[in-house]
Protein backbone atom coordinates (compact mmCIF):
# COMPACT_ATOMS: atom_id res chain seq x y z
CA UNK A 1 0.00 0.00 0.00
CA UNK A 2 2.31 3.18 -0.94
CA UNK A 3 0.74 6.32 -0.25
CA UNK A 4 0.85 9.22 -2.86
CA UNK A 5 1.96 12.62 -1.69
CA UNK A 6 0.97 16.45 -3.55
CA UNK A 7 2.63 19.48 -2.26
CA UNK A 8 1.34 22.69 -3.27
CA UNK A 9 3.06 24.91 -0.87
CA UNK A 10 1.18 27.12 1.97
CA UNK A 11 2.25 28.23 5.30
CA UNK A 12 3.67 24.08 5.86
CA UNK A 13 6.54 24.80 3.46
CA UNK A 14 6.93 28.84 4.05
CA UNK A 15 10.91 29.65 5.45
CA UNK A 16 12.01 33.08 6.94
CA UNK A 17 13.67 34.47 3.99
CA UNK A 18 15.57 37.58 5.60
CA UNK A 19 14.33 41.10 4.78
CA UNK A 20 11.53 39.35 2.73
CA UNK A 21 9.81 37.63 5.61
CA UNK A 22 8.05 34.46 4.88
CA UNK A 23 8.20 32.55 1.51
CA UNK A 24 7.26 29.16 0.36
CA UNK A 25 10.10 27.18 0.24
CA UNK A 26 10.89 23.58 -0.85
CA UNK A 27 8.43 21.06 0.13
CA UNK A 28 9.38 19.86 3.71
CA UNK A 29 7.23 16.80 4.01
CA UNK A 30 9.91 14.19 3.49
CA UNK A 31 12.08 15.70 6.68
CA UNK A 32 8.05 15.55 8.85
CA UNK A 33 8.04 11.70 7.77
CA UNK A 34 11.86 11.06 8.56
CA UNK A 35 11.70 12.63 11.72
CA UNK A 36 8.67 11.10 12.53
CA UNK A 37 10.26 8.01 11.65
CA UNK A 38 6.89 6.71 9.36
CA UNK A 39 7.24 3.15 8.31
CA UNK A 40 5.04 3.61 5.36
CA UNK A 41 5.71 3.57 1.77
CA UNK A 42 5.23 7.01 -0.21
CA UNK A 43 5.84 8.70 -3.25
CA UNK A 44 6.46 12.89 -3.25
CA UNK A 45 5.48 14.87 -6.02
CA UNK A 46 5.91 19.05 -5.74
CA UNK A 47 2.90 19.99 -7.67
CA UNK A 48 2.77 23.42 -7.21
CA UNK A 49 5.26 25.97 -4.73
CA UNK A 50 2.62 28.84 -4.13
CA UNK A 51 0.79 30.55 -1.23
CA UNK A 52 -2.53 29.02 -1.09
CA UNK A 53 -4.03 32.21 -1.42
CA UNK A 54 -2.07 32.53 -4.94
CA UNK A 55 -3.85 29.52 -6.20
CA UNK A 56 -5.80 29.83 -8.88
CA UNK A 57 -8.50 27.62 -10.98
CA UNK A 58 -5.99 26.40 -13.26
CA UNK A 59 -3.78 25.32 -9.96
CA UNK A 60 -6.51 23.41 -9.09
CA UNK A 61 -7.58 21.82 -12.46
CA UNK A 62 -3.74 20.88 -12.34
CA UNK A 63 -4.06 18.78 -8.86
CA UNK A 64 -7.35 16.74 -9.68
CA UNK A 65 -5.60 15.95 -13.16
CA UNK A 66 -2.48 14.50 -11.09
CA UNK A 67 -5.16 12.87 -9.07
CA UNK A 68 -6.92 11.30 -11.65
CA UNK A 69 -4.30 10.11 -13.82
CA UNK A 70 -1.74 8.87 -10.56
CA UNK A 71 -2.69 4.63 -10.11
CA UNK A 72 -2.46 5.27 -6.28
CA UNK A 73 -5.84 4.77 -4.36
CA UNK A 74 -4.23 6.67 -1.60
CA UNK A 75 -3.09 10.38 -1.56
CA UNK A 76 -2.36 12.94 0.61
CA UNK A 77 -2.09 16.74 -0.28
CA UNK A 78 -0.26 19.19 1.88
CA UNK A 79 -2.22 22.79 1.00
CA UNK A 80 -2.22 26.13 2.42
CA UNK A 81 -5.09 26.36 4.94
CA UNK A 82 -6.64 29.72 3.51
CA UNK A 83 -7.97 28.31 0.50
CA UNK A 84 -7.89 24.22 1.46
CA UNK A 85 -11.48 24.31 1.25
CA UNK A 86 -11.70 25.58 -1.99
CA UNK A 87 -9.25 23.13 -3.42
CA UNK A 88 -10.84 19.99 -1.31
CA UNK A 89 -14.07 20.81 -3.15
CA UNK A 90 -12.93 20.43 -6.74
CA UNK A 91 -11.63 17.29 -5.87
CA UNK A 92 -15.63 15.85 -4.68
CA UNK A 93 -16.55 14.64 -8.04
CA UNK A 94 -13.47 12.31 -8.05
CA UNK A 95 -14.49 8.73 -7.06
CA UNK A 96 -12.16 5.74 -6.37
CA UNK A 97 -9.57 7.13 -4.28
CA UNK A 98 -9.23 8.08 -0.91
CA UNK A 99 -7.90 11.93 -0.59
CA UNK A 100 -6.91 13.43 2.28
CA UNK A 101 -5.83 17.03 2.59
CA UNK A 102 -3.62 18.72 5.20
CA UNK A 103 -1.59 21.61 6.06
CA UNK A 104 -0.32 24.15 8.76
CA UNK A 105 -1.12 27.14 10.81
CA UNK A 106 2.59 27.45 11.41
CA UNK A 107 5.57 26.71 9.36
CA UNK A 108 7.09 23.37 9.56
CA UNK A 109 10.27 24.77 9.59
CA UNK A 110 8.89 26.85 13.70
CA UNK A 111 9.89 24.73 17.05
CA UNK A 112 5.80 25.51 17.75
CA UNK A 113 3.79 24.06 14.76
CA UNK A 114 1.16 21.88 13.86
CA UNK A 115 2.76 20.40 10.70
CA UNK A 116 3.96 17.45 11.96
CA UNK A 117 1.08 16.86 14.18
CA UNK A 118 -1.30 17.08 10.85
CA UNK A 119 0.67 15.30 8.56
CA UNK A 120 0.95 12.19 10.70
CA UNK A 121 -2.48 12.71 11.02
CA UNK A 122 -3.01 12.84 7.31
CA UNK A 123 -0.63 9.56 6.31
CA UNK A 124 -3.01 7.35 9.24
CA UNK A 125 -6.22 8.34 8.46
CA UNK A 126 -5.84 7.41 4.26
CA UNK A 127 -5.01 4.45 5.28
CA UNK A 128 -7.87 3.56 6.70
CA UNK A 129 -11.08 6.34 5.48
CA UNK A 130 -12.91 5.50 2.94
CA UNK A 131 -12.97 6.78 -0.67
CA UNK A 132 -13.64 10.33 -1.15
CA UNK A 133 -12.21 13.49 0.37
CA UNK A 134 -11.42 14.18 3.74
CA UNK A 135 -9.69 17.26 5.63
CA UNK A 136 -7.08 16.18 8.68
CA UNK A 137 -6.14 19.27 10.78
CA UNK A 138 -6.05 19.58 14.28
CA UNK A 139 -6.20 16.12 15.21
CA UNK A 140 -9.80 15.89 13.61
CA UNK A 141 -10.80 14.27 10.10
CA UNK A 142 -13.38 17.22 8.95
CA UNK A 143 -15.72 16.64 5.43
CA UNK A 144 -14.61 19.80 3.37
CA UNK A 145 -18.30 20.26 2.09
CA UNK A 146 -19.34 21.02 6.00
CA UNK A 147 -16.59 22.91 7.62
CA UNK A 148 -14.49 25.98 7.76
CA UNK A 149 -11.30 27.75 9.13
CA UNK A 150 -12.09 28.99 12.57
CA UNK A 151 -9.27 32.00 12.28
CA UNK A 152 -10.06 33.29 16.18
CA UNK A 153 -9.19 29.98 16.80
CA UNK A 154 -6.61 28.70 14.91
CA UNK A 155 -8.26 25.22 13.90
CA UNK A 156 -10.89 24.30 11.40
CA UNK A 157 -14.62 23.28 13.00
CA UNK A 158 -17.61 21.69 11.53
CA UNK A 159 -19.65 24.87 10.03
CA UNK A 160 -22.72 25.60 12.00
Amino acid sequence: MRIKIYTTGGTIDKVYAGETGLVVGPPRIDSILWEGRAAVDYDVEALLRKDSLDITAEDRRKIVEAVCATSHRLIVITHGTDTILETARALLPVSSKVMVLTGAMQPAAFRETDAAFNVGGAIAAVQVLPEGVHLVMNGRVLDPRICRKDRARGCFVEAT
